[in-house]
């Protein structure tokens, strides 16, 4: 059985490089399985995982290189025992360090043998140099612990933004494999990359002990609202999604304006899976349809970790935000759960 983790930070296009992946491994007869870390208690990307069909289990409310080791071995190992997969794909939360996950993975007493794909790690090209700002020594331990290095969405990213991407990555990790792609094309340069996970890993490197949740300096707020009497169209969904997201980020800039995170929101509905996410205050709110294999009722669930906002503020305004919208667009909801993570977060005026 062959191991491949993916990781890099929050937004950085991971779930839909996996479901791609997915596909691509399925229609090539291989018997995979996926594993989705949330950062929050509330899960969206298992849901538009799992939605796809592919064998998915999800860790939630912790990251699986600090404080979810022992749940991580349990799912693994259920995995192995109940669907004797060949590929396990690991999507770990964004702000996981992937080499620490795969010298966990290492000591533990999984049922079968295993070994490891190249660590790949997915950088958002069009974000890099924001993101290197404000948490460079949290970027730099992900960009190190990585085999090769998947610079996503070139599609909507300048030319000179992507070659100056590149250049700060390879002085970084002057090792690694450096691939420019867009993880909604399944293309060559989308194969360059994920080939890989056919590869042994050579990785040696000794690894430095670190808690990514406190370096990722992110405050995290989830959501899950049920919809009652919901009737909207695919359409529909669409904009009420957009306008969630647009009204979220508006509050969040007000406090933190340069933010970086991922604000995200899903709704399943019968046949397909819409989400629409943004991962900072220079973006507007990114719409991807899944087709779903699932009859659920309509749920909408809401995910925002940013950076610079007191969790205690974070929770508060994205909470009014919401309710604010669905009652104006004249949508009955109750709250099914929600979850605020008070662990992460750092001041603004410790950004170094």
């Amino acid at each position: 059985m062959k191991i491949a983790i993916i990781g890099g930070f929050l937004g950085s296009g991971k779930t839909t490089s996996i479901i791609e992946l997915g596909r691509y491994l399925s229609e090539n007869n291989h018997k995979i399985a996926i594993l989705v870390n949330e950062i929050g208690e509330i899960g969206l990307d298992g849901d538009t995982i799992s939605g796809s069909g592919i064998q998915t289990k999800e860790l939630t409310s912790g990251c699986i290189c600090c404080s979810l080791k022992i749940d991580l071995e349990i799912t693994l190992n259920s995995l192995i025992e109940d669907f004797s997969p060949d590929i396990v794909l690991i999507e770990p939360t964004g702000i996981a360090f992937p080499g620490q996950i795969k010298e966990d993975i290492s000591s533990m007493d999984c049922s079968t043998n295993f070994s490891f794909a190249p660590i790949i790690c997915l950088v958002d090209g069009n974000r890099f140099s924001t993101e290197f700002s404000q948490i460079p020594k949290f970027v730099v331990t992900q960009l190190e612990e990585s085999e090769v290095i998947g610079i996503n969405k070139i599609d909507v990213t300048p030319i000179d933004k992507i070659q100056e991407t590149i250049e700060r990555i390879a002085d970084i990790n002057s090792t690694a494999k450096i691939i420019p792609f867009t993880a909604r094309k399944n293309d060559d340069k989308f194969k360059l990359v994920f080939n890989n996970i056919f590869e042994e890993s050579d990785q040696r490197k000794e690894l430095e002990s670190l808690n990514s949740i406190e370096m990722s300096k992110i405050s995290t707020f989830s959501v899950n609202l049920a919809l009652d009497d919901f009737s909207m169209n695919e359409s529909d969904c669409k904009e009420l999604l957009g306008e969630i997201l647009i009204s979220v980020k508006e509050k969040v800039v007000s406090v933190s304006p340069y933010f970086i995170g991922h604000i995200k929101a899903v709704i399943s509905l019968p046949g397909s899976i819409i989400k629409v996410s943004l991962t900072s205050f220079e973006e507007e709110p990114e719409i991807s349809i899944f087709e779903s294999n699932e009859d659920k009722s309509q749920n909408l669930k809401i995910l925002v970790a940013v950076t610079g906002i007191k969790p205690e503020e974070l929770k508060n305004l994205a909470e009014d935000t919401i309710h604010k919208t669905l009652n104006y667009n004249s949508i009955g909801f109750h709250q099914v759960e929600s979850h605020l993570d008070r662990s992460n977060f750092t001041p603004k005026s410790e950004f170094k």
